[in-house]
């Protein structure tokens, strides 16, 4: 579990592997429950997955609603990694209900890269595994703004077909979630090596229209914007003390740098709180 190497000083996410998955690592505390109907599931990315958060929003809805959850947030995915996975479909499909988060835009495949589903792309050109950050940094930089403009319709084509197909493959209640710190409109800006300003915050590259585009086919759209606790002090578990976290990849430390003593990317805890309210009367819809 990639997150867990990097933030054990914060944080032990208790993950475990989940059968039939070919050994994939997932957060827990495990379900005490995974018969068919028993339980519902989360699926999204790094927020649902709750990175320097004791306790996310699948935590604290299984606590409201005193029904089992199942986390299935996992690093730097996008809808394609959840279609290319079958067992998890199956997971899913045998759930009470699902929320399924809007998840990144630059986790997904175009004619420059390969994505396999997550953040962490394969440059076809030359087969060399780079970041989405520093991939696209690489392309403002290089190339003009008609050939960039060009690779961003593509892979938001791409995204919004893949999340409608993952949608219509999910035959149970779902629950399409925003969960960020910005409102689902922005507008980019193609300006050289700046690529916050192309991707806007997380989730990268999705604007108000692929949502449009995608939301039609989930039984509920919930929207929670807040940047509350934000950035969070990270703090050592063991010490009491701040901790200084290592990225924990050379593309990220030569972006960001070799330590981090506050979170000012993942939904902080007070966040992952305003998640869970406002989530909570909609998710109390499909256990009656």
């Amino acid at each position: 579990m990639q997150y867990q190497k990097r933030d054990w000083e914060v944080i032990d996410y208790q993950g475990y592997i989940l059968p039939n998955t070919g050994g994939k690592y997932f957060r827990g505390p495990q379900p005490k429950t995974l018969d068919k109907g028993k339980y519902f599931v989360c699926l999204g990315a790094a927020q649902t997955f709750g990175c320097y958060c004791e306790n996310p929003y699948p935590i604290l809805l299984q606590e409201k609603l005193n029904f089992p959850v199942l986390n299935l947030g996992y690093s730097g995915a996008g809808p394609l990694f959840f279609l290319q996975n079958p067992s998890l479909i199956e997971y899913i499909n045998n759930a009470k209900f699902a929320i399924v988060q809007v998840m990144s835009g630059r986790s997904e495949s175009n004619s420059l890269f390969d994505s396999g589903g997550r953040e962490y792309l394969t440059r076809l050109s030359d087969g060399v595994k780079i970041g989405a950050d520093l991939a696209y940094k690489e392309l403002l930089e290089k190339r003009d703004r008609s050939y960039v403009e060009t690779i961003i319709t593509e892979t938001r084509q791409n995204w919004v077909k893949h999340f409608q197909e993952l949608l219509q493959i999910i035959e149970v209640p779902k629950i399409l979630f925003w969960f960020s710190v910005r409102e689902p409109f922005y507008q980019e800006k193609y300006t050289s090596s700046d690529v916050a300003a192309l991707f806007g915050r997380y989730p990268h590259l999705v604007n108000s229209k692929m949502i449009d585009e995608i939301r039609k086919y989930s039984d509920r759209y919930v929207e929670c914007t807040s940047s509350r606790g934000m950035p969070q002090l990270l703090i050592s578990r063991f010490t009491n003390k701040p901790a200084i976290i290592d990225p924990g990849r050379e593309d990220l430390r030569k972006l960001y740098g070799n330590s981090q003593l506050f979170n000012r990317y993942y939904p902080s805890p007070e966040m992952q709180i305003d998640a869970t309210n406002i989530l909570e009367k909609t998710c109390q819809q499909f256990l009656v």
